[in-house]
């Protein structure tokens, strides 16, 4: 069991470090606990999940991946009794504060899935945020699937100069 939690955290690290970005500018993007859901054959969407947190005004305004078809950003809220997702264009990042992409609210919707994403492996993830001058950048990630949660905060993690 312990060598199992050891060769998680030592491939979740290896994930850590593997990401790539690019980013014109000079600010700083902190992301924490991204996983992507795990789905099944036959499934046809899952969500991507993360915590954001910018110094300055931006927004997150769209995501890529070659593993869906489509990839957008979305919000689940209620709305009398019944839950409403929706595609948002904007996802405001207000500066210094974490913005949480989880399941029942903001989140990063991956559709028409172009093959099963089994737990243990990982996907690519390309943000692109936008800042309050107008100038769009991108991000690019390596995120783990997962079929639950990260416990205890042990997704991927990335703090960004850009």
């Amino acid at each position: 069991m312990q060598s199992t939690i050891r060769k998680q955290r030592t491939r979740i690290a290896a994930l850590a470090l593997a990401c790539a970005a690019t980013w014109a500018g000079a600010q700083t993007i902190e992301i924490t606990n991204a996983w992507v859901r795990a789905s099944v054959p036959g499934q046809s969407a899952t969500g991507a999940f993360m915590t954001l947190k910018s110094p300055q005004d931006t927004a997150l305004v769209g995501v890529q991946t070659p593993a869906a078809g489509v990839a957008e950003v979305h919000e689940m809220k209620m709305e009398g009794d019944v839950m409403r997702m929706r595609a948002m264009p904007a996802l405001a990042l207000p500066a210094g504060r974490a913005v949480e992409l989880k399941p029942g609210g903001y989140h990063l919707m991956l559709q028409e899935l172009k093959a099963p994403l089994a737990q243990g492996g990982s996907i690519p993830l390309t943000l692109v945020f936008q800042d309050a001058k107008g100038m769009r950048s991108t991000l690019d990630l390596q995120v783990p699937v997962a079929a639950t949660p990260p416990a205890g905060g042990a997704g991927m993690d990335h703090t960004h100069k850009h």
